[in-house]
């Protein structure tokens, strides 16, 4: 059977050249003769794959010295609870709230301490990204923390907060490496790398030396950052094929000119899909223009029956898991790293023939 175009918001595409070099090594990892799968994490052999991992990442990134790149488990989810726990000495911290992900980081916060919504898009559906210029950002907050792109009601941050002083945390699982970062203008990244970087069981935590506690009483060992730091994220047994093909990705996207080439396509891709959208009288984006993600497009035709059928009938012309979230409806294409143009280019002329259709 031929591949799909997977707009699936997660776990999502992958590259079609890691699939295939994961497929190749699948039985013998460079020799070993036992895969990736099989092989002892305090090996010689796995501990050459997790740390061409975290060099090829560095550099990607820009990544400086002082800060910590661990590989955790648990699900981006634990590390709403792992975040506030390590990074808010005073138990508190101010939440802007921009979406799904934002808010369930924003309420795991709040039973662990004193965490405060100081900006919030909800009144909208979180169709846009409020104003971060001048926020009432607490004296004693430990930290803001932002989701900056939300994959659910597809939203990306133009600026970053003005944080005061204060650290700036951000959840960047479905933008993570779709673009440069500036990593120094952060005190910790977040990012599950089942969006767009990997299959789903890691998550990449950048987080500078001087915020992760030597001393954290009553805290699980296992969600204390100082644990897997110490440990070079070999402290128990990670998800060492994620890795794996995390570092696969990584390769994937030096050889193609890093992340400053990554976002050029990124956006060329999006234009196409959203140049259609704003010509259209069927289909129409749910987001307000300045703050369209370029990773995650929901759009609706505005007849819940009409969009059931979109859905059937792509599906089935190979444009698979474009299904909206129940929250927004309609539809949502996902078009993280690895999909390529090509299939941006193919939902917009299905879109194109499914409008002529119902407009005749």
């Amino acid at each position: 059977m031929a591949r799909v175009f997977n707009f699936s918001a997660g776990p999502a595409v992958l590259p079609e050249e890691v699939l295939s070099r994961a497929s190749s090594e699948m039985l013998d990892w460079h020799g070993t003769g036992m895969s990736v799968m099989e092989m002892s994490h305090r090996s010689k052999a796995f501990k050459e794959i997790i740390e061409t991992a975290e060099a090829d990442l560095r550099e990607l990134m820009g990544i400086p010295d002082n800060y910590k790149v661990l590989f955790v488990q648990g699900g981006d989810s634990l590390l709403f609870d792992s975040v506030f726990l390590n990074l808010a000495p005073h138990k508190k911290a101010d939440y802007i709230v921009t979406g799904n992900w934002s808010n369930k980081a924003f309420k795991e916060a709040q039973v662990l301490g004193d965490a405060q919504c100081i900006a919030s898009s909800k009144d909208k559906n979180f169709t846009y990204v409020p104003d971060v210029s001048d926020l009432p950002i607490r004296d004693d907050a430990d930290y803001v923390y932002i989701c900056q792109n939300e994959t659910i009601h597809g939203t990306r941050y133009v600026d970053l907060p003005n944080t005061k002083g204060k650290e700036l945390v951000s959840d960047q699982s479905s933008m993570f490496l779709s673009e440069p970062v500036d990593v120094t203008k952060f005190g910790c990244i977040h990012a599950g790398v089942q969006k767009n970087v990997g299959p789903a069981g890691v998550q990449v935590v950048i987080v500078r030396e001087d915020l992760i506690p030597d001393d954290m009483p009553g805290v699980p060992t296992l969600l204390r950052f100082k644990t897997q730091a110490d440990a070079g994220s070999l402290y128990d047994t990670p998800n060492c094929w994620g890795i794996y093909v995390c570092g696969l990705v990584f390769k994937w996207l030096k050889a193609r000119g890093g992340l400053e080439a990554t976002k050029e396509y990124n956006e060329a891709k999006a234009k196409v899909l959203y140049d259609y959208l704003d010509e259209s009288k069927l289909f129409k984006s749910t987001v307000e223009p300045k703050y369209r993600s370029i990773m995650n497009v929901p759009f609706v035709t505005g007849d819940a029956d009409l969009d059931a059928e979109f859905i059937a009938e792509s599906t089935a012309a190979g444009l698979a898991n474009l299904k909206g979230h129940r929250s927004v409806g309609g539809m949502r294409a996902s078009i993280y790293n690895a999909m390529p143009i090509e299939g941006v280019q193919k939902l917009v002329e299905f879109m194109k023939d499914f409008e002529t259709k119902h407009q005749a």
